[in-house]
């Protein structure tokens, strides 16, 4: 069980944080590396909107007060974003963070805040078909496979099947 996990807003050193941890495929994981970027748009964004708002945003994951990672959410749309749109939610841990509940903890405590403070209705997520630890985390924080995107994201020099899982308002999580 990990200990109490948290999410707060993104400071100036979770920022350096995550461009020492997540800047490589080391830091990433097989599933999340996309290659190398630039971490100058983050951190314009950072100091622009401090990673919040109606767009979407990013909060840092602490677990005991040490910040472990990052949340984010973007807007996604089945249609007409005036009528069909939702939030994708994404995750990154650090290593030592992962394994240990952490991340359901995490993306469970992400799905109760945009329930609280936004109109969402779907909330959804996708990983990798082979990332068989995020999706039991997914599970775990409540939501509900529906199905596999295939050839849906390009990494590693080949297309990846990727498994998509929603939490509707209705199926939210009750505090623990």
């Amino acid at each position: 069980m990990p200990e109490e996990i948290s999410l707060r807003p993104v400071t100036a050193d979770d920022l350096d944080l995550f461009e020492r941890e997540f800047s490589g495929p080391e830091g990433t994981g097989p599933y999340q590396w996309f290659g190398f970027g630039s971490p100058a748009g983050l951190r314009r964004q950072f100091t622009e909107t401090g990673l919040l708002g109606p767009d979407g945003g990013m909060l840092s994951v602490a677990e005991a007060g040490r910040t472990v990672g990052r949340v984010e959410w973007f807007p996604s749309t089945w249609g007409r974003p005036a009528t069909s749109g939702c939030w994708s939610l994404g995750i990154g841990l650090v290593p030592s963070a992962r394994g240990r509940g952490t991340g359901a903890r995490a993306q469970r405590l992400l799905a109760e805040y945009l329930f609280d403070y936004t109109r969402a209705e779907r909330l959804q997520a996708w990983t990798d078909c082979a990332n068989l630890a995020e999706q039991r985390a997914l599970e775990k924080a409540g939501f509900v496979r529906e199905g596999v995107l295939r050839s849906a994201q390009w990494r590693g020099g080949r297309w990846h099947d990727q498994v998509l899982y929603s939490m509707l308002r209705a199926e939210r999580p009750t505090a623990d």
